[in-house]
């Protein structure tokens, strides 16, 4: 071994722990301070409690709550962003529902221009409906086939 280049050997070095523990030990420092030890530990006491150090529970309470907002933040954008697309899809014109002639010019006349008047009438009134001239059960029938095709394919697209 060579001399000098080794640490002091402090064979009653003190430890000294954040619960008020202390006991001596070998080691090379005078004076050891720790935040844990076995009389505070909940390994070795059995009870549950958080142990805090240098406040990463804090930080980690804080990335979690961040996490959590960020969360209801997506939510809330999501639902925003399905309204629009519920709203763009009532302002379509019946065009779009790919309806045929008859039953196209019958709703034109009856001033039913956009697929939400169209859901309105249908939902609401039915008998009206029925009571406009020329239009039939089977067209009430191909109305509701036609608008329930263009919502299921109108929300995959979008």
């Amino acid at each position: 071994m060579k001399k000098g280049i080794h640490p002091q050997y402090y064979p009653n070095a003190q430890v000294i722990c954040s619960c008020g523990n202390t006991w001596t030990t070998g080691s090379t420092q005078p004076v050891i301070r720790t935040d844990v030890c076995s009389a505070c530990h909940p390994f070795f006491t059995g009870e549950q409690r958080i142990v805090d150090t240098a406040g990463q529970v804090d930080r980690f309470m804080k990335r979690l709550d961040r996490y959590g907002s960020h969360q209801a933040d997506a939510a809330k954008r999501q639902t925003e962003l399905q309204k629009k697309q519920e709203q763009r899809f009532l302002k379509q014109q019946l065009a779009a529902l790919d309806l045929n002639s008859q039953t196209a010019q019958i709703l034109n006349d009856a001033n039913i221009i956009s697929v939400g008047d169209l859901i309105k009438k249908v939902e609401k009134d039915r008998a009206g409906l029925l009571a406009l001239e020329g239009f039939t059960p089977k067209a009430l029938e191909e109305v509701q086939a036609k608008l329930a095709e263009a919502r299921a394919t109108y929300f995959v697209e979008a």
